[in-house]
């Protein structure tokens, strides 16, 4: 039998990938652990290109993963931060109503809060003014357990713990081939290098879909790339924000739609919009992959969804397009602001999970087979729920290996 490198290779280096690590180390100290991250560094794609908001839960579906795993997640995460110096700071949010046909909805989210086990204030336009004196709307809610922290900077540490532990991460490892034999996963790397291991768990993120068939699965899904545009305020106009602002999202789309953070640095990031990325790593409308957009307009379930929700579509276009547009949707919630107030902000990229039938899927999707353990969808909330997601992945793939269960898993 041929040796193996390792008992666990990880395939990806964001957040996810690094907490799966970190909890496989913890939960089975001695497995052998490899991460492969493509990039020359941790958290280069959807973990350091969000607007760093560690998430309630408020939104999801009761006893979804989403539900369950931000709530625990948001705790888990203000602890981790404050044990090891992470900048972080609970700020609670504002979720505000600007016009009457999004009241019915805001009543929605008291009551989802209240299954979800999270505390909300209902506030009319008086009580809003006391946490944002700039903000106008017709009623909103408070959730007091939203914050804001560094991603990035978590993901670099549960990178160094998993290898203070023993694991070993690869920067610049893009893998090329994956091989599959009843007793071990090999893969081959850009450079020629050949690892095997006992088990393999895909955390791809924006390119989980075609590692999974690099491994011969078939993931049932496929990812499509929405870009998230951001703008911030200039640093004179910052005060018009103390805190978190959110609009009442549109139930129809897993967006959470324009809304205003005042970031650990004390900056003021606004959005982000959606509309369709070009490449998965596109980042701004000049980036275009050939080969990625054609996959992805070749996919039935993309223009299922264009047709389902062209109108949402439309006017995410439009702002992405028009900064005069950008500003409008932005003093909905912010009268005071004018376009003079934004500047341009990096760009971020959602791997949006989508079935044939043009299904955007809502929850956090894990699936396995023989050997090998893939997280197909993980954006938003994924950040805030990275350690209870780490957690499951690990007892899943540990549970492979005959490892036993993970501390702390339920």
């Amino acid at each position: 039998m041929t040796a193996l490198d390792c008992d666990v290779l990880v395939i990806g280096g964001g957040i996810v990938g690094m907490s799966t690590a970190y909890a496989i180390t913890r939960a089975a100290p001695g497995t052998r652990v490899t991460v492969l991250e493509k990039e020359a560094g941790p958290a280069r794609h959807q973990t350091g290109r969000n607007s760093g908001v560690i998430h309630s839960g408020i939104y999801y579906r009761p006893g979804s993963l989403k539900a369950r795993f931000a709530a625990r997640g948001a705790a888990e995460m203000v602890k981790f931060c404050a044990e090891h110096g992470i900048p972080h700071e609970v700020t609670g949010k504002l979720i505000v109503a600007t016009e009457r046909s999004e009241l019915p909805r805001l009543h929605g989210l008291v009551q989802r809060g209240r299954e979800n086990g999270i505390p909300v204030r209902e506030l009319g336009p008086a009580q809003i003014a006391e946490y944002e004196p700039w903000v106008r709307g017709l009623a909103a809610i408070h959730v007091g357990t939203t914050g804001v922290c560094d991603f990035g900077a978590v993901a670099a540490r549960l990178a160094r713990l998993a290898q203070d532990a023993g694991a070993s991460v690869r920067y610049g490892a893009r893998v090329r081939t994956i091989g599959r034999r009843p007793s071990a996963v090999a893969v081959r790397t850009a450079d020629g290098t050949v690892l095997r291991a006992r088990a393999l768990v895909n955390c791809a993120g924006l390119h989980c879909d075609r590692v999974a068939r690099l491994a011969g699965d078939d993931p049932g899904m496929r990812i499509v790339p929405f870009r998230g545009e951001y703008y911030e305020l200039v640093p004179s106009r910052a005060s018009l924000v103390n805190g978190l602002v959110y609009p009442v999202p549109d139930p129809a789309f897993p967006f959470l739609g324009v809304h205003l953070t005042r970031g650990i640095d004390g900056g003021v990031h606004i959005g982000p919009n959606a509309v369709p990325a070009l490449a998965r790593e596109g980042y701004a409308w000049h980036t275009v992959r050939p080969q990625e957009l054609a996959g992805t307009l070749a996919y039935p379930g993309s223009w299922r969804i264009a047709r389902r929700h062209w109108r949402y579509g439309a006017g995410e276009l439009r702002r992405s397009l028009s900064k005069r547009a950008f500003t409008d949707a932005v003093r909905r919630l912010l009268p005071d602001v004018t376009a003079d107030d934004l500047i341009e902000a990096p760009a971020g990229v959602r791997a949006q999970a989508v079935l044939p039938d043009g299904t955007l899927v809502d929850d956090f999707l894990i699936s396995q087979s023989p050997r090998i353990v893939h997280v197909l969808n993980a954006p938003s909330p994924a950040a805030t729920a990275s350690l209870p997601i780490g957690r499951e992945v690990a007892r899943r793939v540990l549970e492979t290996l005959g490892a036993g269960r993970v501390r702390g898993a339920r």
